[in-house]
């Protein structure tokens, strides 16, 4: 019995000092390789392994007997809940700890991953499903802020757009690799794989970064007040908008249920904004906003990463409507994986000669065109594949001309201080930009297809090639994808009203 104790102790003791890094040599501490691709990994274990149903959704829902609208929310929950909490966790990082912060973040994405890749079939499905995918949400609050944050104290000048551009490859570059890496998984091995590679990275990655020194923000204290008001009252505005924009069909737009929810939005919105005013520590610090060129990093950041949900409309519509398998579809992403990899480093050296602004518009515009070039849902299945691989190619160029440069003007007009906090603000802006965007993108998508082909409006304006019995599912897709290029404009114009201009060097 002694010795267990003995073990236990030391057990606790390991764990504790894992977890509670010194501070020492912080200060003249410079970041590595080693620490920089761990934290990459965690950023992976996110937007490469996490985001994969953007693409085997609709394996998933057939093998676990779930409801697709069950699935859509399961898909969207995980960006949700991290741009949920993305900003708690920032605020925490600067004062408790970036590295603890992180350590945290990598537990929450292994826990989650396993609860994934177990997922039972039948009644439990959407319970388990819903709640690994609730902690690799938790997962990505963690770690994205926490690490930008890490970025900003460890790294300098030339040396921190380099990192910032590998740390965008792990997250821009990862989301653009989830769909082929995810449908070549499913198809040829599994998609319980996924989840089980998640976890051993992530696993990885916390070895990486083990003999890194904590960082905290300077003046930084524990004793400052969690905003608990501030979080209960966002997460409800942001829960009911994702159940609403993504069950509204399912419920009818008119119903006491939507309404409800309409209304609860509004509410807590407005409660939210009040609590928030007078808040010492606010959950989202809106004074940041009073600087443009951060403010419109933030906004262009959150409408560019809504853009995500042209990708789960025309994946399943490629699967739907046109009975491609999921490698298949995901195959027509190679493009999109391979341009944001090979240009993001592009988007860095445009920064240095152009600064923020140009290379921030160029890349708005690529990804407008790539966007265009998926509406013509009227044609053959051949002709709209050449489209897709097209299409995805420029999408992955344009995000990595936007990436680096937003990333560098956000990070470069925020005070020491609120590294931490205003990291996890523009990092919110990503999740949640992707969440609503894939919940409205399918949301629209989902309920438009139910619409019979003879009372559409579309097909009486557009003629449709090849099967009819589709036309409902091309037609939804149309209206999905013009949401997308809307979130595009409105890109362009915050980019334009807030970034200044800046001569060529």
């Amino acid at each position: 019995m002694g010795v267990m104790i003995h073990a236990a102790l030391n057990s606790n003791h390991c764990l504790s000092s894992y977890f509670n890094k010194p501070l020492m040599n912080a200060v003249t501490y410079k970041g590595n390789d080693k620490l920089l691709f761990g934290i990459i990994l965690g950023v992976l274990a996110f937007w490469l392994f996490a985001q994969t149903t953007l693409n085997i959704n609709v394996v998933m829902a057939k093998e676990l007997r779930m409801d697709t609208a069950l699935m859509n929310i399961a898909v969207s929950i995980t960006s949700l809940f991290s741009g949920i909490l993305i900003v708690v966790a920032g605020g925490l990082a600067d004062r408790v700890g970036r590295l603890k912060i992180i350590r945290i973040g990598f537990v929450c994405s292994i826990v989650g991953s396993l609860l994934v890749a177990f997922t039972p079939a039948g009644s439990m499905a959407a319970l388990v499903l819903i709640a690994g995918r609730i902690f690799q949400g938790l997962s990505g609050a963690c770690i994205m802020p926490a690490s930008l944050a890490l970025l900003k104290a460890y790294w300098e000048g030339e040396s921190r757009q380099r990192a910032i551009s590998l740390w965008s490859m792990g997250s821009w570059g990862g989301s653009g690799f989830c769909a082929l890496f995810g449908g070549l998984m499913a198809q040829n091995i599994g998609w319980r794989y996924i989840f089980f590679g998640s976890a051993l990275i992530s696993v990885i990655g916390m070895w990486m970064i083990k003999d890194t020194p904590e960082s905290r923000a300077p003046h930084s204290s524990d004793k400052k007040k969690l905003d608990v008001a501030g979080i209960i009252t966002f997460m409800f505005v942001m829960i009911a908008l994702q159940v609403l924009v993504s069950q509204g069909s399912r419920f009818g737009w008119t119903s006491p249920v939507s309404l409800i929810l309409a209304a609860a939005i509004m509410v807590f919105g407005v409660g939210f904004f009040r609590i928030e005013k007078h808040r010492q520590a606010p959950l989202i610090d809106f004074r940041l906003f009073k600087n443009s060129t951060y403010s419109g990093a933030t906004i262009s950041n959150f409408m560019l990463n809504g853009v995500v949900g042209m990708l789960i409309v025309t994946l399943m519509l490629l699967q739907l409507g046109a009975g491609l398998s999921a490698q298949t579809a995901g195959l027509l992403t190679l493009g999109y994986a391979v341009a944001i990899v090979a240009f993001i480093r592009v988007g860095e050296k445009l920064l240095r000669r152009f600064g923020p602004r140009k290379p921030m518009i160029w890349g708005c515009l690529i990804v407008g065109i790539s966007v265009l070039l998926l509406l013509p849902t009227n044609l053959m299945t051949g002709t709209y594949k050449v489209l897709a691989v097209i299409s995805y190619t420029l999408f992955g160029i344009g995000l990595a001309f936007y990436a680096t440069p937003s990333t560098d003007a956000a990070l470069s007009n925020l005070p020491e201080e609120q590294a931490g906090a205003g990291s996890g603000i523009y990092k919110m802006a990503s999740s949640l930009g992707a969440a609503l965007g894939v919940a409205i993108s399918s949301g629209i998508f989902v309920g438009l297809s139910a619409v019979d082909a003879p009372s559409s409006i579309l097909d009486k304006v557009i003629r449709f090639e090849g099967r009819q019995d589709n036309i409902a599912i091309r037609n939804a897709a149309i209206i999905a994808l013009l949401f997308n290029l809307a979130m595009v404009i409105v890109a362009i114009i915050a980019i334009m009203k807030t970034i200044p201009r800046q001569k060529e060097k």
